[in-house]
């Protein structure tokens, strides 16, 4: 298909804003990756400019949409609120939009992730984002349940501490202090009084077997998280449970005492399936591609549409 005018095959661009990185990939509409980077997340301050950077470097000959998404309050094509991006009211859809020239949508990047997931694996599931921080996203019947204010699934700011730690949100106790990458980080630093250069989640579960301090940050971090499922899994009854993100990669380091701490707080109810991501850490950015399909495919129907109605000034 060429809808480009160029002649060019047809492909979307995606761009997954996140607390650390923006991975950004252009995809054609089999799902094949054309051309990938990551750069890392900048201050507040020059997040637009790197973003919109990104979208022109990126965009190829027969590029014909954009998907973006991020973390955070989103409303209207504008980035309201993003604690772990430092920004607030920030109208990223329009800015990638003028930049580029085409049409663009901005998502959650969680609620983008759960679609992708549940199309490659067939099935309706609640997928649970572990990045730099923590959201889930519930696929029923193909759709994403978005709540009353298109803002379900922000599971990291659930209590599973109370009077705990402080969060980003304002809260204390989160699920995402104790439990996301950067939350694992920090606490490991903390207890050893350390701030080592390059220490992230995935050199800490490394250390597990050695070293006691990361041991009792990795164990509190899994006691936080299996309890924050049991209490969406009680609430929503997902068949299957879907935990992506980097933290995710650190495999059985992580599913198997998810896996047994969620079937020891259901003990009257069976536990759901918990499984890796089909999509690895990229399930986010190729959820932006599904979004930028979608939004090309749904002008094509407006248009198709628009067409078979009368001319103006035409019978009724």
């Amino acid at each position: 298909m060429d809808i480009s005018g160029t002649g060019a095959a047809v492909d979307v661009l995606a761009i997954d804003v996140g607390g650390s990185g923006i991975k950004a990939a252009r995809y054609d509409r089999d799902g094949l990756v054309l051309e990938a980077f990551r750069v890392p997340t900048p201050p507040p301050s020059r997040l637009a400019d790197e973003v919109t950077g990104v979208a022109r470097r990126l965009r190829g000959p027969g590029t014909a949409a954009v998907g973006v998404v991020a973390p955070g309050v989103i409303a209207d094509g504008v980035l309201r609120y993003a604690v772990n991006l430092g920004v607030r009211d920030l109208p990223l859809r329009e800015l990638v939009r003028e930049t580029v020239a085409l049409p663009t949508t901005l998502g959650h990047d969680l609620a983008a992730a759960a679609l992708a997931e549940s199309a490659a694996g067939k099935e309706d599931l609640l997928f649970v984002g572990l990045g730099t921080g923590i959201a889930a996203g519930l696929v029923t019947g193909g759709e994403l349940w978005r709540g009353a204010n298109g803002m379900a699934g922000e599971l990291g700011h659930v209590c599973v501490v109370p009077g705990g730690e402080p969060c980003g949100c304002g809260r204390l106790g989160c699920l995402e202090v104790y439990a996301s990458a950067a939350g694992i980080a920090r606490r490991y630093a903390v207890r050893t009084g350390s701030a080592a250069p390059g220490l992230d989640a995935a050199a800490i579960a490394g250390r597990l077997a050695g070293d006691p301090a990361a041991a009792a940050v990795w164990a509190e971090a899994v006691e936080a998280l299996s309890e924050a499922l049991a209490t969406a899994v009680l609430l929503l009854d997902p068949a299957t449970v879907v935990l992506g993100g980097g933290l995710a990669l650190a495999g059985p380091a992580l599913f198997d005492p998810v896996r047994a701490g969620l079937r020891a707080r259901l003990r009257w109810r069976p536990a759901p399936e918990v499984r890796p991501a089909l999509l690895g850490a990229d399930a986010s950015r190729a959820g932006a591609a599904l979004l930028a399909w979608r939004l090309l495919d749904d002008a094509e129907v407006d248009t198709a549409a628009a067409g078979e109605l009368p001319e103006e000034g035409a019978g009724r």
